[in-house]
């Protein structure tokens, strides 16, 4: 799976301005941000530091070189970030090998997505080879095209993903719904000049003008992104 994909042009859902959904990974579709933490706190304790749970909020949803910076210069852990990066990376994938569940509604919006051929795009802060081993219990059927954090000049809160994800479909920004979790990933969608539904997983995000927030993807389906873009052009 490559990020990149022939441009599949405009397509737009009959009766409706929306032309793409794009969506965050962790937190959003599979229930793993609690897994990073976990990573993270094994890891650091392996180097003889104990976090503390307070920088949780700090860390979630942002880059990878982000958080694990923030971490090196919290602790003063002996450790460059390239090889941190290399232990996080290792230690998630082993945690996912084991367990992956799927956020609650996950599987059946990605199924309607595409029994209605909506244009859809994983966009995601992790790494590709984090973003392929996700994607076998996710389905690669259901996407379109794939962004991942480490594809990208600059990732999450920066808006280059949604934009990349956007172009790569053939669609304009404007026209796609983004389904986030964190506060980091709703400024990125936010920046590109995307419709925004936030779906909190560690912390509160506040409804805000083209941002809608909802308790669970649950109450997220074809006709509520449809009808949310309408709404709020």
């Amino acid at each position: 799976m490559t990020s990149t994909v022939p441009a599949l042009g405009t397509r737009t859902a009959e009766g409706s301005a929306l032309q793409a959904v794009l969506l965050d990974m962790d937190g959003t579709l599979v229930d793993t941000e609690g897994f990073w933490w976990d990573v993270e706190t094994e890891v650091f304790a392996s180097l003889g530091h104990t976090l503390d749970d307070s920088w949780r909020h700090v860390v979630v949803g942002g880059p990878m070189t982000r958080s694990a910076g923030f971490l090196i210069e919290a602790t003063g852990a002996d450790i460059t970030l390239a090889e941190l990066s290399v232990l996080l990376n290792d230690g998630f994938e082993e945690r996912i090998g084991r367990d992956l569940p799927l956020m609650p509604g996950a599987a059946r919006l990605l199924a309607e997505l595409s029994a209605h051929e909506i244009p859809t795009a994983l966009v995601s802060a992790s790494h590709r080879r984090i973003i392929d081993r996700v994607l076998k219990s996710l389905g690669p059927h259901h996407f379109d095209l794939t962004v991942a954090g480490d594809e990208v000049p600059r990732t999450k809160p920066h808006p280059d993903p949604y934009l990349a994800a956007a172009a790569g479909l053939g669609v304009d920004p404007a026209r796609c719904a983004v389904v986030e979790d964190t506060a980091t990933g709703v400024a990125a969608a936010e920046a590109a000049g995307c419709h925004v539904v936030a779906v909190p997983s560690v912390a509160p995000i506040t409804p805000a003008a083209r941002r809608t927030v909802v308790a669970s993807l649950e109450e997220v389906d074809l006709t509520f992104l449809r009808g949310l873009m309408t709404q709020m052009r």
